[in-house]
């Protein structure tokens, strides 16, 4: 019971601000009343927290606010996304936060090219690299291949000092960091000098074929089409590719259109390919963030309205 209502009941309060039910603690026992509708809900999230409890995970603020937020979802099973390892580095688990990830997750282990696509912070590039990891260590394939179009900001390589390795860091930088997230630090090292894995500009993709590898394009938007058609086809066998971005974070000059936002109309319905979104309900950074991004869609989407008004 101390672990289900958390330390100085913190997590009771979260349950009582957003449960529509009335919870009533005695002892080891819980009692809810209320709409029959709203006590359904509440023993749902109460049974969900003790199933992930029960496993031997402990719970937490966030863990406890995810499973209210999939207890809306229909069909949908909080302690079985909340407790799907996909990899553990060093005591730390990576694993699915919501039902959209768990989604994403599935996709990637029944097809050959998924598409992630959403906003910052829900995950995309984490999870496609935790899939990479757990494939490699399961030795499905021989290589991790990583890589990102190198076009930020608005800003060039060249107008950036040092050499080109300087110059090509700041872009793959946060594949460096979610890598030394989930593989030993001196492990890294080797990785990379051996061509295990592989951090590379997309430029440096063209006239390869890539066979054996879990290949991720990370910030596609920043693709042109033709760039898109060009990385998709570099594709060997026994390879699985998995693409991510933001369509709403292009950083491409004027009048270059996007390959991640015309791939989708183009390569929709083929078969072997998934296209998973993912939303600010998504985001697993801090809670803000997810507030930020939603306050941004509004403000885009009243936008959009007044300039066809």
């Amino acid at each position: 019971m101390v672990n289900l209502l958390g330390p100085r009941d913190e997590y009771l309060r979260i349950l009582e601000e957003s449960l529509e039910a009335d919870l009533h603690v005695r002892g080891g026992q819980v009692t809810l009343s209320g709409k029959a509708a709203e006590v359904a809900r509440a023993a749902d999230v109460l049974t969900e927290l003790v199933t992930i409890l029960r496993t031997g995970q402990g719970l937490t603020s966030e863990t406890v606010e995810r499973v209210l937020q999939m207890a809306d979802e229909p069909n949908a099973s909080a302690s079985e996304v909340l407790t799907q390892n996909i990899i553990s580095s060093r005591g730390r688990h990576v694993r699915p936060k919501t039902l959209n990830q768990k989604r994403y997750v599935d996709a990637i282990d029944r097809h050959t090219i998924v598409f992630g696509i959403g906003p910052a912070g829900t995950g995309k590039t984490y999870l496609a690299m935790a899939k990479a990891v757990q494939a490699l260590q399961a030795k499905e394939v021989s290589r991790i291949i990583l890589t990102r179009p190198a076009i930020e900001a608005g800003e060039r390589l060249g107008f950036l000092p040092g050499t080109l390795n300087d110059k090509i860091d700041p872009y793959l930088r946060p594949l460096y960091d979610a890598l030394h997230d989930m593989v030993d630090a001196e492990s890294v090292p080797k990785l990379l000098t051996s061509g295990t894995v592989e951090v590379a500009p997309l430029a440096y993709m063209r006239g390869r074929t890539l066979n054996d590898a879990f290949i991720i394009l990370d910030e596609a938007q920043n693709t042109s089409m033709e760039q898109m058609k060009m990385f998709l086809t570099r594709l060997g066998f026994n390879s699985k590719i998995v693409v991510t971005g933001d369509v709403t974070q292009v950083d491409l000059p004027g009048g270059v259109k996007s390959g991640l936002r015309g791939v989708q109309r183009i390569l929709d319905g083929v078969e072997d390919i998934e296209f998973c979104t993912l939303t600010n309900r998504d985001v697993v950074r801090h809670k803000l963030v997810g507030r930020i991004v939603a306050a941004y869609d509004q403000f885009e989407s009243l936008s959009t309205e007044r300039r066809h008004a």
